[in-house]
């Protein structure tokens, strides 16, 4: 009611959609890249691994140090952070797809583009939309990490100052607020895209 939340609310959503976008971005080619190709997962796939198993903090305070106490460091954190898991659940998606249904379409002499409209991407859709869910939900957390330890406005910000200041009410007060638009774009986003990826299986 006093509209001290809303500023804050503002910035961490902006982090959270900018690194929502670029990990999911790099994620899908990511994984997609390694899925196809036997070779480029022999010897790429164990670095992601690798950056699979990283902890977040070590990310997170790596690129402070490396980049700076700025707002590039703190998206690049949370990008870096989400794009292995994505890559992970798309390579996994590149594999298990039914490669039948490419020769098929090669055979007739369909285009790249009408084979990767009509027939890969309907085969990845439950696999993006299961990283673009798992991912939203990791990476509003994460945001909220880099927040408190270095950033001087955002939700996790706000926590930290109510943290010193023994402030229960106003740390429950911003999570649930966080959480609240995190259901709304749930129920009103990502579920309606969900059902419309997976409409084709109903034909």
């Amino acid at each position: 009611m006093s509209g001290d939340l809303w500023p804050d609310l503002s910035a961490t959503l902006t982090r959270v959609t900018a690194a929502f976008g670029l990990a999911m971005g790099f994620g899908v080619a990511i994984g997609i890249a390694l899925g196809g190709s036997r070779r480029a997962d022999r010897w790429f796939g164990p670095w992601l691994t690798v950056a699979l198993n990283i902890p977040a903090l070590v990310t997170i305070v790596l690129c402070y140090l490396w980049i700076g106490l700025n707002e590039w460091a703190a998206i690049a954190a949370v990008s870096l952070n989400k794009i292995p898991m994505v890559a992970v659940m798309l390579r996994e998606g590149m594999v298990a797809r039914d490669t039948d249904l490419s020769d098929m379409a090669r055979l007739h002499c369909m285009g790249w583009f009408a084979r990767l409209r009509h027939i890969l991407i309907p085969q990845l859709a439950p696999h993006i939309m299961a990283s673009a869910r798992a991912g939203l939900a990791l990476i509003w957390k994460i945001v909220l990490v880099v927040e408190f330890l270095g950033r001087s406005n955002g939700i996790g910000f706000r926590i930290h100052l109510d943290f010193q200041m023994f402030d229960i009410a106003g740390v429950l007060a911003n999570a649930l607020a966080f959480v609240a638009v995190m259901l709304a774009v749930e129920w009103g986003l990502l579920a309606p895209l969900a059902r419309r990826a997976a409409r084709w299986r109903q034909r």
